[in-house]
């Protein structure tokens, strides 16, 4: 099949991609550390284990639509989980269809014949991933909710075996696992996208044992997924990282209680990350949009931007389209990023951090890009530059 000007080669046997939302090498590393992760390793010795690098922002829509369509942001038009549209000057959650720009790798698999599904954690991806698919697409956050007319398939409490998980839990990743095992081993899917939430990597760091344990859990699932035939590949959409200091209090640069100091009023600060999941990050997150009432501030106000501790990029729409590989007419006047131990805010009092459970863990910087990258087959060829949209491409050689 040719899906967005690239070839792909369907084999005969069941293509699975996982995304392992918030997942970075130190999960695995830490759990490989506490004992064994036998379809890692069966996957290291028979195919590929290494890291790739993610789309920025390092967000959750911005890489499951990159994985699920083969090309970067500036392609496929999706900038965030949330941005401005500049079509009604509304800031809007950017998760339906209607923003996609090109066609994704699952409907092209369903035009080819094959028979799609799409199991996402959270709801939020189900139908934006799922645009033109003719096949299964549900959610485990809504399990109980899928019907055959609407969904693809229903009764999935029944099929899975147990009732619809909280989307705040560790199930709810497992959950998507388990139910692409059900269709497996049903026949009644054989190209599976298959996309976990990050809410352990939100709470634990990579050597609490919880986040060991649901690795590990994890690890069963893929080799049930191996032993079952399927042609197998999982990456992250992004990393995680502790966003606080020694005492737990956050580290944050609210940018539009900063910016009136030096530029006067008129700054509006969007945050891409910006989801309905507020207990995994109160939408602090390591990337920002400004957007200027007096556009041609925008390199006075990168440059300033780029003096403060905790800032690595601060770059002008143009730049940020260009060397972030985003669409530039839905970003703002400046894009911002902020390093490992630092995110960015509005103002203090839109950010209620009283939902966290536990310290602040985020991501969408440059520090949350990199990811591991599993294949059970080898790479044909030179891959001098992975990333982890090249999935399906190194699935599909």
């Amino acid at each position: 099949m040719v899906v967005n000007g690239r070839a792909y080669r369907l084999p005969a046997a069941p293509v699975v991609g996982v995304c392992l939302d918030g997942c970075d090498e130190r999960y695995f590393e830490a759990a490989l550390a506490g004992g064994d992760l036998p379809a890692v390793r069966r996957m290291e010795r028979g195919g590929v284990r290494t890291r790739a690098g993610g789309a920025l922002p390092s967000f959750t829509n911005v890489n499951n639509v990159s994985l699920v369509t083969g090309v970067p942001p500036s392609v496929h038009g999706i900038s965030g989980n949330f941005f401005l549209d500049p079509e009604t000057g509304e800031t809007v959650m950017m998760n339906d269809p209607r923003f996609l720009r090109v066609e994704t790798l699952l409907a092209g698999a369903a035009r080819a014949g094959r028979r799609v599904a799409v199991v996402t954690a959270k709801e939020k991806l189900r139908r934006l991933l799922s645009d033109g698919v003719q096949g299964i697409a549900v959610s485990t956050e809504f399990l109980d909710q899928a019907r055959p007319e609407t969904h693809g398939v229903g009764d999935l409490p029944a099929l899975l075996g147990r009732p619809t998980p909280p989307i705040y839990s560790a199930d709810a990743s497992l959950a998507v696992l388990d139910l692409g095992i059900r269709l497996l081993e049903t026949d009644r899917a054989d190209f599976l996208y298959l996309s976990l939430t990050d809410y352990i990597q939100h709470r634990h760091s990579p050597a609490e044992p919880e986040a060991i344990s649901f690795i590990q859990e994890v690890d069963r699932r893929l080799g049930r997924l191996l032993d079952l035939g399927a042609v197998l590949g999982a990456t992250a959409d992004h990393g995680m990282n502790a966003k606080h200091g020694p005492d737990g209090t956050p580290r944050v640069l609210y940018l539009e209680t900063l910016l009136p100091e030096h530029f006067g009023d008129g700054a509006r600060v969007v945050l891409p990350i910006t989801d309905p999941y507020v207990v995994h990050h109160g939408a602090l997150g390591a990337c920002a949009g400004v957007y200027l009432a007096e556009p041609r501030q925008a390199a006075a106000v990168a440059e300033f931007l780029r003096t403060l501790p905790g800032i690595t990029d601060a770059l002008p729409r143009a730049d940020a389209a260009r060397r972030l590989e985003l669409p530039a007419d839905r970003i703002g006047d400046v894009v911002v990023l902020s390093d490992a131990a630092t995110v960015l805010g509005r103002r203090p009092e839109d950010h209620d951090l009283s939902v966290l459970e536990g310290p602040l863990r985020s991501h969408g910087g440059r520090d949350e890009a990199t990811v591991p990258f599993l294949l059970s087959r080898p790479l044909n060829g030179e891959w001098p530059h992975l990333r982890n949209f090249d999935l399906f491409a190194a699935l599909l050689q």
